[in-house]
């Protein structure tokens, strides 16, 4: 209903100002000039030019390849790509330049801004249609006169939009970005919407990345990335705030479905249902790195920031590394460089339900904080859970109390990989409820199967009888008080151990 209820009223809003006299014109982008064997940023932005003076409409790109550098966009203008076109980026960074500094700062602002599409406080725009936006994203090189490295080092994003109001962005197929595929930063009332992603051309290739916004749509949409697919961020001082995504189909190399890497403004009311994540069919390793398929649901908060109000529910996962990653750190990265150093985020009110976890890794899925500060209010409900198995002793963390707390690193089951637990690790949280869990491990996981440390207030209910454990204990507690584990069915053996 949410998903419906934004496209009826963004499509009207959208409707309405292009059903004006004079508004419903199309500039076709070949009458100003544009070829498919030139540099077409000048006939693009004329048209877009063209358009926007006569009040609004669409700019056209026909069927056929063309290349171009950077597109400003206009307010009241839909740039729309018909069957069979290719809006190609140019691979000569001065097709690019860099967009003035916007208001908003963000940490990922290096001082300005390089894009294939742009727009920076701009209303009423639009991309359309089953054309491609393909960014040339291996023939993307890093500004060699960038102060910067790693992801501010001037790559062109596919798509930019900055403090912009009242955006659709429907049917596209998106590839090959030179580094962010679509970047959406401080924007309001935006629906994105039957989307096709794939990128895998360059480092720092996600999918979409939402950030800071509000009132957003990501619906009915494909991804398959090289780095993270579906991201939520909070760069800047905005909060991302009433976001719904959902029936969408996730790839990734590394996290799936992410929110938190940047959390400054913090995330608030935030759903997400309906998703498949499963392998990539991309044949090459990644870009960097060796691991394909690090998390499929990933909650994060570690540049400070609050996490309120987050459900996730209806889940299939196939093949990553680790199912579902829960974390509070304190990397507390400012966002720029005269803020001051963010304290320690809040975490709470988060319900991840109907989740099916099938032929994943032996990362196992964790919920953690830190000493002193704790994950709260987490709801884990009807999870099924199936990781290959097949460790022996040596090839995971033995010892509970040497899992390290890396604080103030990436935040990653990278910084732990095999942990102590086959199925769930729970450290600095309180009032956690697990309901309904399944474990089936492929092969024999000799791993006990949930550990807590340092929780307060945990209930384990309706666990099915559980399959290829060699554990002689199903849950291990650690500086543990307030806690209810319910028998797991037909299990035989110790059902608790606490250590204090």
């Amino acid at each position: 209903m949410i998903t419906i209820g934004c496209r009826k009223i963004l499509g009207c809003l959208f409707a309405c100002f292009l059903a004006q006299d004079g508004l419903t014109k199309d500039f076709l982008i070949t009458d100003y000039g544009a070829k498919p064997d030139i540099i077409n940023t000048g006939p693009i932005s004329k048209a877009i030019q063209a358009c926007y003076d006569n009040g609004g409409g669409r700019v056209v790109i026909p069927s056929g390849v063309f290349k171009s550098g950077t597109i400003v966009m206009k307010p009241n203008v839909e740039l729309h790509l018909e069957i069979g076109s290719t809006l190609l980026a140019s691979t000569d960074l001065k097709e690019f330049p860099v967009q003035a500094q916007a208001t908003y700062r963000s940490q990922k602002d290096a001082g300005g801004w390089r894009a294939l599409i742009y727009a920076n406080e701009v209303s009423n725009i639009a991309i359309t249609g089953l054309g491609t936006i393909d960014g040339n994203g291996a023939g993307q090189k890093p500004d060699p006169n960038s102060a910067f490295t790693r992801d501010l080092d001037g790559r062109p994003r596919n798509i930019l939009f900055i403090s912009c109001k009242y955006v659709r962005v429907e049917g596209i197929r998106m590839l090959n970005a030179g580094i962010w595929n679509q970047h959406y930063l401080n924007c309001e009332d935006v629906v994105v919407d039957r989307v096709h992603v794939y990128n895998h051309a360059n480092r720092n290739n996600d999918g979409i990345d939402i950030d800071g916004c509000r009132r957003f749509t990501l619906s009915n949409s494909t991804f398959d990335t090289d780095d993270d697919a579906i991201v939520l961020k909070s760069t800047g001082m905005a909060a991302c705030e009433d976001i719904a995504i959902t029936n969408c189909i996730v790839s990734s190399f590394c996290n799936a479905i992410k929110a938190g890497t940047e959390s400054t403004g913090g995330f608030k009311n935030i759903s997400v249902s309906n998703c498949v994540i499963k392998p990539s069919i991309h044949p090459h390793p990644p870009v960097y790195g060796t691991v394909r398929g690090i998390a499929g649901l990933s909650l994060e908060i570690v540049d400070g920031g609050v996490m309120d109000g987050v459900t996730i529910s209806n889940i299939t996962i196939e093949g990553t590394n680790c199912p579902i990653f829960v974390r509070l750190g304190n990397r507390a990265r400012k966002h720029i460089k005269e803020a001051p150093v963010p304290p320690v985020g809040i975490m709470r009110n988060i319900i991840i339900s109907n989740v099916t976890a099938s032929h994943t890794g032996n990362f196992s899925s964790s919920i953690t904080a830190i000493p002193g500060h704790y994950v709260e209010n987490l709801i884990l409900s009807n999870v099924q859970l199936q990781n290959k198995g097949g460790l022996k002793s040596g090839d995971y963390i033995s010892d509970i109390l040497k899992v390290k707390e890396d604080e103030q690193g990436y935040p990653e089951p990278t910084a732990w990989k095999e942990l102590p637990s086959s199925a769930l690790f729970i450290r600095h949280a309180k009032n956690i409820q697990v309901r309904g869990l399944m474990l089936s491990p492929e092969e024999a996981d000799p791993r006990i199967p949930v550990i807590a440390v340092d929780v307060a207030g945990l209930q384990i209910q309706s666990v099915s009888k559980i399959s290829n454990t060699g554990s002689g204990v199903f849950f291990k507690g650690v500086n543990v008080k307030d806690i209810d584990i319910e028998k797991p069915l037909g299990w035989e053996k110790k059902v608790v151990q606490l250590v204090n």
